[in-house]
């Protein structure tokens, strides 16, 4: 599947800064408030004045290696999770609410089927991926289901008015399947790119490399390619949030990228189509160590830095409002002029 992908034609740069340095305040005073702002206005267009019908889309998906002893938990703590998100009552759930941010969980593939509810969208594509470092994670044909069930979804949110994604993922075993692909895409030495993820002991950690290093190993031809690197490495979520990224930038949206998980997506597609980088934003640096040298790959300046390694999308819903107050000064503090000042 190709993704007509353009870049962001909201206003030349040199204008926007022109505004921004008008303002009523010295020149980059703001901060980090003042490069997203910048970017929030090529993307939206300076006539758009509002972030308008966010949604936080929660990709789910469980993953071949979480049996491989990859994680301090049981592969069944994904469909526990999904149900917490459907009932409100997790993290996310909790930050969206004060974000005034809808929510909807993609059921991506997980071991166990959802029972139907208003915010689950069900995009399965199996019960899990096959073990990564034994055989690829998916095939071809599912990876082009994945992209073509978020393109489906993406037309759909847009189509209802929707102006800004915020990306989240849950799967046992998924930062073992994201750093197996950072190191393929980045070339930098795998242990770089192997953090704790949920928090796992010394043995644990072993197991990790081990398995990132055979599975890199294993498909050492189809890394040649970022979308056989997708189908060879990634998680059913993983490959949905491509899409998704992918789909809300030829719809010329806001995409709002997480952690470190959603950020090696954002890295795959933009290795697929170069111009999606243009409108992503990245809410926050966490704790896993891969994510910061990731985020230099991608040239990203994140919002925030508060140790977050939770996931589920909590560091994109904590980011929103800073979003909201980029585009609000930009459109409604006051000029110098107005107050007859010059700086």
């Amino acid at each position: 599947m190709t993704f007509n992908i353009s870049p962001p034609d909201g206003g030349d740069d040199a204008s926007i800064q022109a505004h921004i340095d008008s303002r009523l305040k010295p020149p980059g005073s703001l901060g980090t408030l003042e490069t997203t702002a910048a970017s929030l206005v090529r993307i939206l267009g300076p006539s758009r004045t509002a972030i308008e019908s966010p949604v936080m889309l929660l990709f789910a998906g469980d993953h071949g290696v979480a049996a491989e002893g990859v994680s301090i938990v049981e592969p069944s703590i994904t469909h526990l999770m999904v149900h917490h998100f459907l009932a409100g009552t997790a993290s996310i759930n909790v930050f969206c609410r004060q974000a005034d941010l809808a929510l909807k969980v993609i059921d991506c593939g997980t071991l166990k089927a959802h029972e139907p509810h208003p915010q689950l969208v069900s995009q399965r594509l199996g019960e899990m991926t096959a073990p990564f470092h034994r055989e690829p994670a998916m095939t071809l044909e599912q990876l082009d289901t994945a992209f073509d069930n978020s393109r489906r979804l993406i037309d759909e949110l847009h189509a209802d008015g929707c102006n800004l994604i915020a990306l989240g993922e849950m799967g046992i075993g998924n930062t073992t399947s994201a750093s197996a692909l950072m190191a393929a895409l980045t070339h930098l030495p795998f242990e770089m790119c192997i953090g704790a993820g949920s928090g796992v002991t010394p043995t644990i950690m072993k197991r990790k490399q081990e398995i990132v290093q055979l599975g890199l190993q294993r498909h050492a031809q189809a890394l040649l390619d970022p979308q056989s690197t997708l189908a060879a490495l990634g998680g059913f979520e993983i490959a949905s949030m491509v899409g998704a990224i992918l789909a809300a930038a030829e719809k010329g949206m806001v995409v709002l990228v997480d952690g470190f998980i959603t950020t090696v997506a954002a890295l795959c597609a933009c290795r697929l189509a170069p111009q999606a980088r243009g409108y992503l934003i990245f809410s926050h640096c966490g704790d896993e160590r891969g994510h910061r040298p990731l985020l230099d790959q991608l040239e990203a300046v994140p919002l925030l830095h508060m140790g977050l390694r939770l996931g589920e999308g909590s560091g994109a819903a904590l980011a929103l409002p800073l979003l909201r107050s980029a585009l609000a000064f930009y459109h409604e503090m006051a000029s110098l002029d107005d107050a007859g000042l010059t700086l």
